[in-house]
């Protein structure tokens, strides 16, 4: 009888969910979805990046601005086409850092170190920047190209040859990227305790690399493809507090964990298309991940998930949508808490800040 009600049961779900998707508790949860109060002559565009420091201080890195393009004598240099913005832990407007900087095209990703440095992932540029507290620049990884492609090269091309061609690079494994910190391009960044620099690598490239806390290359691991320590698309990464590393492999829809030298441990699944994570400080920890809308249906998936560090899935919360507590594209989750988060938005070009009710 058991049985019987339990394929009932499955008969009547909507083509293309399971049982396991229909049990997920929903957990409640309350938005601001304007806790930023910007100056009149500033607005925001795509939030690609949002995270905060030690003392409540939030960083937005926005596809806004005013690209500028100066033409030499056999290049173009662009520049200015995102920007940071820093407001205070009330949402007052601050300053901005780095206006019109020569990294900043295509915003990806913003970042806070335990030093409360801050360090800007740009799409466009392939670079990581970091900058210490007081907006200035302190080291570059990558390195901007000298020419840009008009139109562009799909996001997920692959990595360029040694001759400056468009083909596969004759080195190491489709997709791998060279042993170094040439970008293409880097999508997310993150430390483990003794300062090591993980960098997610990203769309042309499927690895993570490696670099000591001075920028010195260490290694990368990852290759394009769907097996164990492959990946398609590498959106996101987080290290935990015995320094795993948490990887977004958002075009395999699922997460994958390695400890930091790269061996492969476990995957997690069942959270639809993994794009921004993040992990909560504190004694117990929790993964976040957002199940981004598909670029062809932005009214599809947009929850969140919380998941244990062993991939239990808590609950999830928030939907495809536009109004608050909907979501529009999440790029970005910053976590301040177990139960207090921002999180950026592309498709709806703002921060809303979440407090849950588990």
């Amino acid at each position: 009888m058991k049985r019987y009600l339990l394929s009932l049961l499955a008969s009547t779900l909507l083509p293309g969910l399971t049982l396991a998707a229909q049990s997920v508790p929903e957990i409640r949860f309350d938005s601001d979805p304007s806790p930023l109060k910007l100056p009149d002559n500033i607005h925001l565009g795509e939030v690609a990046g949002v995270a905060t420091n030690s003392k409540g201080d939030i960083f937005v890195y926005t596809r806004t601005g005013h690209p500028t393009i100066t033409i030499g004598t056999s290049r173009a240099f662009a520049h200015g086409g995102s920007r940071l913005f820093e407001f205070d832990r009330n949402g007052k407007f601050v300053r901005e850092i780095g206006p019109g900087l020569y990294g900043f095209l295509v915003a990806q990703q913003v970042r806070v170190d335990s030093q409360d440095n801050i360090w800007v992932v740009d799409q466009m540029s392939s670079m990581v920047m970091k900058f210490d507290p007081s907006g200035q620049v302190r080291m570059l990884l990558g390195r901007k190209a000298e020419a840009e492609r008009i139109p562009a090269l799909p996001l997920n091309r692959p990595p360029a040859t040694t001759g400056g061609g468009e083909g596969p690079a004759p080195r190491g494994l489709p997709g791998s990227g060279a042993q170094s910190d040439v970008f293409q391009p880097p999508t997310d960044v993150a430390w483990d305790a003794a300062g090591n620099i993980y960098v997610a690598d990203g769309y042309g490239n499927a690895r993570v690399a490696k670099f000591d806390k001075d920028g010195k290359f260490i290694k990368s691991w990852g290759s394009k493809g769907d097996a164990q320590g492959q990946f398609d698309t590498v959106h996101g990464i987080a290290l935990d507090s015995q320094e795993n590393v948490y990887v977004a492999d958002s075009g395999n829809r699922r997460i994958q964990v390695f400890d930091r030298n790269g061996n492969f441990k476990t995957h997690i699944s069942n959270v639809g298309s993994p794009s921004a994570i993040c992990i909560a400080p504190g004694v117990h920890q929790y993964l976040y991940s957002s199940d981004s809308n598909p670029p062809n249906d932005i009214d599809a998936d947009g929850e969140i998930y919380k998941l244990e560090l062993t991939g239990q899935i808590v609950g999830k919360f928030g939907r495809a949508g536009k109004v608050p507590k909907e979501f529009g594209t999440v790029n970005a989750i910053d976590c301040r808490g177990e139960n207090e988060l921002y999180v950026g938005e592309i498709g709806n070009w703002r921060v809303q800040k979440l407090t849950l009710h588990p």
